[in-house]
């Protein structure tokens, strides 16, 4: 465990992704979600207006505050000297005035924010929208190369962290540069002398932001990578307990965890310090900066250049000029991390999706007749699985497909279904070729039952209705009497009413296996696909099963992929592969007669000379 886990992110999503990752393309994603945003560019620009308008009017507000304080100021200085006296009627006019634009800059900032939220949950939507739309329209090839876990990384990671990096770093960034220009321009209206000391604070400000991120990015990204081994040692211990104690391995993986804890803990303590100094080091050169103001402020005020409510007021900005800087290098690590999931997403989009159907008239049901004619596929050009395949199989014929592993068995299959299409030779159904058929009406003439069950959270009923979306409930209990489930439902907590979880690990996997062959008889195509559908069950169960695929396999043509020879005897034919050529054909007692490739097979599994 430990060798495999020593440098592998684990698989819970933490050792990759956007929050560790860079966009390998920033501009280009940038531009590409700038583009993606264009039909709300209107609803964006007003965001923007009212973003740029809260900052102009709190910018504002400390100048109008300091005309309050010099007023006052002004006021008592004439009442010591005996010359007049404070006047409260203009001081509670220019509090007036500061209070509403206060409430105009709160006021503006809250329909930004109510802006740029709706904008941001619209995006996610259509984002989420089109990659669902997306995964229906993509050809297998492209689910056999990627990890679901990638594709489903893309849907919810990427887009959650997208949205969050949209509506924070987008509306921070113009905030943080338009405050930044407002207090320049509002400090240097006022005195340029102390606008100038407080602009020799910038490089100060700047080379403690680049210090500080140079040195925590690293630890970071050390954090990140931890955290995905650690993720990955516990999602090993977790699924393989049973192993791990039955070899008496606790301690051992404990060991292994604890090596990749201490270094996670090494540095994510580091990561966490040094990004926490970053607001003490701001606040230190801000207090430099405020420090000199006050000093300088005090002398220009003594001289007479600058009044005290104008020193007031540049202390204000003094405070309100370094938090800018700090929050944009706080955007710049957003706009990574937007980039990057922004890129993933639009990757995924841009794939290339299955061929267009070629526009022919909606075809009649096929009545079950398929031939392959000199079929020759490859998945790369370079890789041949099968060379030359001919078979004619006539309606209603069940068909057996053996071989060892590689052979071609199910890639046959895929063809039929035309997940693929072939190199070369064709693929007919009903003397049509499958490629002349729309997929949508050609695979509207199969049912499957595989191996691999696939049922999803629901209830039996909806689980077996999934076969036929319009029968009725009468029609749904007849089909699972008929695949020899209904036995097993009715003893279900609810009976058909019985909800399944989302892997179905509620049930058996005989029990799922006999939902999906009354799902198949409710769907009631004219030509099934059986591929090792009994492989995962006991002998028991197993002979079940195959009751219940004898029931539909009636009338249908059938073609039954298996690896248990046994099953298969009654075929009307058997095709044997090798190396993706058709070796041997015929009845299982020909095959067994001639003593060749399948008799080899056959016998293998009965070693101890016994003939079931």
């Amino acid at each position: 465990m430990k060798g495999r886990c020593a440098n592998v992110p684990g698989p819970m999503g933490h050792g990759r992704g956007p929050a560790t990752e860079k966009a390998k393309d920033l501009k280009g994603a940038l531009l590409g979600l700038v583009r993606y945003l264009a039909h709300d560019w209107p609803i964006v620009l007003i965001s923007l207006a009212c973003a740029v308008g809260s900052v102009a009017f709190n910018v504002t507000g400390p100048r109008v505050l300091g005309e309050a304080t010099t007023t006052l100021f002004e006021g008592i200085a004439a009442k010591v000297g005996g010359t007049g006296g404070v006047d409260f009627d203009a001081v509670g006019r220019i509090l007036a005035t500061a209070l509403c634009i206060y409430l105009t800059s709160a006021a503006l900032n809250l329909v930004q924010g109510w802006l740029m939220t709706g904008i941001t949950q619209r995006v996610c939507y259509r984002m989420r929208r089109e990659i669902i739309e997306k995964i229906d329209r993509m050809p297998l090839s492209y689910f056999e190369r990627v990890s679901t876990g990638d594709v489903m990384s893309r849907v919810t990671n990427d887009v959650d962290t997208l949205g969050q990096s949209l509506n924070q770093s987008v509306m921070q960034l113009v905030t943080s540069i338009a405050q930044l220009v407002g207090v320049s321009i509002q400090m240097l209206s006022l005195s340029v002398a102390l606008a100038g000391v407080t602009f020799l604070t910038v490089p100060l400000s700047l080379l403690g932001v680049i210090l500080v991120v140079r040195a925590s990015q690293r630890h970071f990204r050390r954090q990140q990578a931890f955290l995905g081994q650690a993720n990955g040692i516990i999602e090993e211990s977790f699924a393989g307990q049973n192993i791990i104690q039955a070899f008496n391995r606790g301690e051992r993986a404990v060991a292994d965890f604890d090596e990749v804890n201490e270094k996670l803990y090494e540095s994510g303590w580091l990561a966490q310090f040094l990004s926490g100094i970053m607001q003490p080091i701001m606040g230190f050169v801000g207090n430099l900066g405020y420090v000199a103001v006050v000093v300088v402020g005090a002398f220009l005020a003594v001289g007479g250049s600058i009044t005290i409510g104008d020193v007031q007021a540049f202390m204000q900005y003094v405070r309100n000029f370094t938090q800018p800087i700090t929050q944009l290098s706080q955007v710049s690590n957003m706009l990574q991390m937007l980039a990057a999931a922004a890129e993933r997403i639009f990757e995924f989009l841009a794939e290339p999706e299955e061929a267009d159907d070629v526009v022919t008239p909606e075809l009649a049901r096929a009545d079950g007749a398929v031939s392959f004619e000199h079929v020759r596929f490859g998945y790369v050009s370079d890789k041949i699985v099968i060379n030359d395949f001919t078979c004619d199989v006539e309606a209603g014929q069940t068909v057996a497909i053996v071989g060892p592993t590689g052979a071609g068995k199910t890639t046959l299959m895929k063809l039929l279904m035309r997940f693929y299409d072939v190199n070369g030779g064709s693929v007919r159904v009903n003397g049509v070729d499958v490629r002349e058929y729309a997929r949508e009406d050609l695979r509207a003439n199969f049912a499957m039952v595989l191996q691999d069950t696939w049922l999803f959270k629901g209830s039996v009923r909806e689980n077996i209705r999934y076969g036929n979306i319009d029968a009725d409930d009468a029609m749904v209990e007849a089909a699972a009497r008929a695949a020899l489930a209904d036995h097993f439902i009715r003893t279900l907590p609810g009976g058909y009413d019985f909800e399944l979880n989302e892997d179905a690990s509620n049930v058996s996997q005989g029990q799922k296996q006999l939902l999906t062959i009354a799902r198949a008889l409710l769907a009631d195509r004219p030509i099934l696909i059986l591929d090792e559908a009994t492989s995962n069950v006991d002998t028991r169960t197993e002979q079940r099963i195959q009751q219940a695929m004898d029931i539909l396999m009636q009338g249908r043509t059938s073609f039954v992929i298996a690896h248990r020879l046994s099953t298969i005897r009654s075929a009307d034919k058997i095709l044997v592969l090798r190396d993706g050529d058709i070796v041997e054909s015929g009845t299982h007692d020909e095959l067994l007669a001639k003593g060749g490739f399948y008799a080899e097979l056959y016998n293998s599994q009965f070693e101890d000379g016994g003939r079931d």
